[in-house]
């Protein structure tokens, strides 16, 4: 059996690659690794998930799973993601599920776990879930009569949320306008709310999912519907979520762009500047632009870097003593405030900094003079193989030695799907692009 878990959890075509029968199976296998067995009380798992229509499915097989490893299960039904991490540590639960494909298209889902605590799982957990599923749960534990664990609903459940992220802001919202895209995702139960609640007013686009509609043309992967209904209304800016509410991205009152990268600056330089910045230090990716680690440099603020997956800034986070780090996809994590990243936490975050700087959102990122960036997707049949390649290998080093130290390029495979990424820093947009096409090239024609 291939590896199970990618960069965020089990990820793949909803009843093809991600059968009810294989998501029980690691339903059970993770009730058995995550929880106690030292007999004085019941495993408790909390389940979640966004409202894509195979979610439906693959809910009943988790929670099925779960109920026959002896574990009660508190089902939170359509929440974020941060959401279900919030509650898995606010219960006491020995383990939480996520059933959510994020930003992918409707037709995929996936499976996040979390541990005790709210915490995602490190590779050593996985590694061990992934034995047991692969061995046929022939072992497994098997309770019967009354051992056999229970399902019950939380409706109380978002409201916990809404309460908690509400507990984060420090001053109203009042006179800030804005666009909130749900994505037709999990956002959509409550994100109006939180951003109504704390004051601001809200316009909501993406905000009716009907379990198809999901990240389909619209959501932090789209964001041409938010530039127009933030200038439809004369917003102050637009927020975007993805599918599980996990990311968030925004626009400014122009409709011009702000990714992980600048927001993730805004918010450092608002906890250095409050001296709530731990170590003055922030925790990125190597996906973030030099300009966002120049930005860093001139506000003496240190930068630590770490493999793409909010997972890693995670670690690092926690191992460090650390409060904020992110990706420039969106994926922000404020350790003070949650266990994972979370974008309605992010989002209040920026609006808070505005509201108390009564600065606009493009003044504010641009601090962040970005280096000319071209990201390109290139399509494979194993990502892993092409990504290793003799032949994109040279390409990628002679690429390096041509561009110095004015630019960088990062060749990775994509943790959930069959891609390669190509990502090209130059001083022009026009070298970015042309260098990135070339080595697109090289990774399509070693497919």
């Amino acid at each position: 059996m291939g590896r199970l878990f990618g960069t965020d959890g089990v990820r793949g075509r909803a009843n093809a690659d991600l059968t009810p029968e294989l998501a029980l199976s690691v339903a059970r296998a993770a009730a058995g690794v995550l929880a106690d067995r030292d007999g004085t009380h019941r495993p408790v798992a909390v389940v979640g998930r966004d409202p894509r229509a195979s979610g439906e499915m693959l809910e009943a097989a988790v929670v099925a799973g779960l109920a026959s490893a002896g574990a009660e299960v508190l089902r939170a039904g359509v929440l974020p993601t941060p959401a279900i991490a919030y509650l898995t540590a606010q219960t006491g639960a020995d383990l939480g599920v996520m059933i959510s494909a994020s930003h992918n298209p409707m037709p995929d889902n996936g499976i996040k776990l979390f541990s005790r605590g709210g915490h995602k799982l490190p590779d050593a957990l996985e590694a061990e879930i992934e034995q047991v599923v692969a061995g046929g749960d022939s072992s497994g534990h098997r309770p019967a009569g009354a051992d056999i664990g229970r399902v019950r609903d939380l409706p109380e459940a978002g409201g916990r949320y809404v309460e908690h992220l509400l507990s984060t802001v420090p001053q109203s919202l009042a006179g800030l306008t804005l666009v909130v895209d749900c994505a037709h995702g999990a956002a959509a139960v409550c994100a109006p709310e939180v951003y109504r609640r704390a004051g601001a007013t809200v316009h909501v686009i993406g905000g009716e999912p009907d379990g198809w509609n999901i990240n389909d043309g619209i959501g932090s992967t789209h964001l041409g519907p938010l530039v127009e209904a933030v200038g439809a209304h004369g917003a102050d800016l637009g927020i975007a979520h993805d599918g599980d509410a996990d990311r968030c991205l925004a626009v400014t009152a122009d409709g011009d762009l702000v990714d992980g990268d600048a927001i993730l600056a805004v918010c450092a330089l608002a906890l250095h500047e409050r001296g709530e910045l731990a170590g003055d230090t922030v925790v990125a990716t190597v996906m973030s632009n030099l300009g966002f680690h120049h930005t860093m440099r001139d506000a003496g603020i240190a930068v630590h870097t770490t493999a793409v997956g909010d997972r890693y800034v995670l670690e690092a986070l926690r191992a460090r003593g650390l409060s904020l780090g992110g990706e420039q996809s969106g994926h922000l994590v404020f350790l003070d405030h949650a266990t994972t990243g979370d974008g309605l936490l992010t989002g209040l975050a920026l609006l808070s900094r505005m509201a108390a700087t009564g600065s606009s959102l493009a003044d504010l990122a641009g601090v962040v003079q970005r280096l000319p960036q071209t990201l390109v997707n290139v399509p494979v049949r194993d990502r892993l193989a092409v990504s290793e390649s003799d032949e994109v290998a040279d390409a990628v080093n002679a690429v390096e030695a041509e561009l110095g130290a004015d630019g960088r390029v990062l060749l990775r495979p994509s943790g959930t799907e069959q891609l390669v990424r190509v990502m090209v820093e130059a001083p022009t947009q026009e070298l970015a692009d042309g260098i990135a096409a070339k080595l697109a090239e090289v990774v399509a024609r070693c497919n």
